[in-house]
């Protein structure tokens, strides 16, 4: 069945801008780009006329965990709407961090929109550990989290 994730994707409106935004804010790099168009692109959407571009973002070229693919349509175009935690759908994108204090300074100064200050969550008696978390968004208004074990 399942062998493991092989990426998590968004839609964003603007390819070039928001791997900007994960190249330059959040330091990943870009471990490969392609652009989709044809019968079995229109098919795998469902969409006639479909044509897409596509990047795929990972910590490091070599990080072994499921790359962010980013993907922007040129044709159909999409419905934005704003994200929410509070919807059903995808809620947010989970990094861990080393050093949570310098990951929000550095959201802050690059005028990233952050939910709040880093919050303690204590979930020991969970046997789930101690952690520090903020959500922020990127360019589009995706909702993405950072937590910190501590």
């Amino acid at each position: 069945m399942i062998k493991n994730v092989a990426h998590i994707g968004f839609t964003v409106s603007n390819l070039e801008r928001t791997v900007a935004f994960y190249q330059d804010v959040l330091q990943m790099v870009c471990v490969g780009h392609l652009e989709m168009a044809g019968k079995e692109t229109e098919a795998l959407f469902a969409q006639p006329g479909t044509k897409i571009k596509v990047a795929y973002m990972k910590r490091s070229a070599d990080a072994a965990d499921p790359a962010v693919e980013l993907i922007e349509f040129i044709s159909p175009a999409i419905e934005k709407r704003p994200c929410s935690l509070f919807r059903t759908s995808i809620s947010e994108l989970c990094f861990q961090v080393e050093n949570i204090d310098a990951f929000y300074q550095r959201l802050l100064d690059n005028n990233v929109e952050v939910l709040s200050s880093p919050q303690f969550y204590d979930a020991t008696a969970y046997d789930m550990g101690k952690s520090r978390t903020i959500y922020f968004k990127d360019p589009d208004g995706i909702i993405l989290e950072a937590t910190e074990e501590v």
